[in-house]
């Protein structure tokens, strides 16, 4: 038996969310419903616009996201990440462990400043991200835990890392490892942007296949260069032994390698949508790391994802986490 059922890599980002307006968007000159890479003095002047709007924080990051998730429902998780020697650094890490997941906090942390997200919610649910990478901008090959990740049943990272050449060869790198040592590989594509602006860096990083490839319809249609969902699903297949599509309030799309099975959405009052995939993501590998099914992997992730857009924040608490996976029992 492996010590982990999940070993990730991805952006160590603390997350600052606010409840903005669409006029804010358009004073800050910020395109909506997307992850733009922003420089230091752009995202501080973002947080002096918003000086003052109440905001929350919380460690984040895609990848993150998913792994916590994943931890709350009851799996065994590593994370390996890099942050700065800072006060967001020490509570991110912080964070993670309070979340249940391993991480290697042991590694030296260089100075500088640990990776920030503003997170803008507007009324309509949606959420645009502007993120000043840090450190993280930096994370490498040396960032990876061999031992921890060829001791795991699965290994997953995020679309993000492909904007860093050495964070897009650290997830290069760790796929091999995970080849090598049989353990399941997962990718999420992560953000439109991703998929438009490096389509070539997010095919390194799959390589010859994966066995989970996580996409939102957006991103699986950018993909497939065409805006035909079908069209989509078919290249989806040639990249990935099994994928999740997810289509917001129209549910998911899950390939389990021979079929194909429709997830059915769960009607809730959205408050806003930071988090859903990755919650999504977290939930599905849990299912899949106990051995279950394709189904009800999409019918705990669409409950889970569900539940965490009708409040604000990544994530939900351990005990809500708990009480939607009872239900499934």
């Amino acid at each position: 038996m492996s010590k982990y059922h999940i070993y990730g890599i991805g952006n160590a980002l603390v997350d600052m969310e606010y409840k903005v307006d669409s006029d804010d968007l358009g004073i800050l000159g910020i395109d909506k419903g997307v992850m733009t890479l922003v420089d230091e003095q752009q995202q501080t002047s973002i947080m002096n616009h918003l000086k003052d709007h109440h905001h929350q924080r919380g460690s984040g990051g895609s990848a993150a996201n998913s792994i916590i998730a994943f931890s709350q429902f009851g799996g065994k998780g590593y994370y390996s990440c890099r942050v700065a020697d800072d006060e967001l650094g020490h509570f991110y890490m912080q964070d993670l462990i309070d979340g249940g997941v391993d991480t290697n906090h042991h590694t030296e942390k260089q100075q500088g400043h640990t990776g920030r997200c503003v997170v803008l919610v507007t009324p309509d649910s949606d959420r645009t991200m502007c993120t000043f990478l840090g450190v993280s901008g930096n994370l490498s090959a040396n960032e990876i835990v061999e031992d921890a990740l060829r001791d795991s049943d699965w290994f997953y990272t995020e679309g993000y890392l492909v904007t860093s050449d050495s964070a897009r060869a650290a997830a290069i790198e760790a796929k091999r490892l995970a080849d090598a040592a049989s353990v399941k590989t997962a990718i999420s594509l992560s953000d439109p942007n991703m998929v438009k602006f490096f389509k070539e860096g997010l095919l390194e990083m799959i390589g010859s296949g994966v066995d989970l490839l996580f996409a939102n319809e957006f991103e699986a249609m950018g993909m497939a260069e065409s805006e035909d969902l079908n069209e989509a699903v078919a290249y989806m297949k040639t990249i990935a032994k099994g994928f999740a599509i997810t289509r917001g309030p129209q549910g998911a799309i899950v390939w389990d390698g021979k079929v194909l099975i429709e997830i059915d959405p769960i009607k809730v009052e959205a408050v806003n949508t930071v988090g859903a995939g990755d919650m999504f993501a977290g939930a599905f590998l849990y299912v899949l790391s106990q051995g279950w099914s394709f189904q009800r992997a999409g019918d705990l992730a669409s409950a889970a994802s569900a539940k965490l857009v009708t409040s604000l924040g990544p994530r939900i608490a351990a005990a809500e986490t708990q009480g939607i996976l009872k239900a499934f029992d």
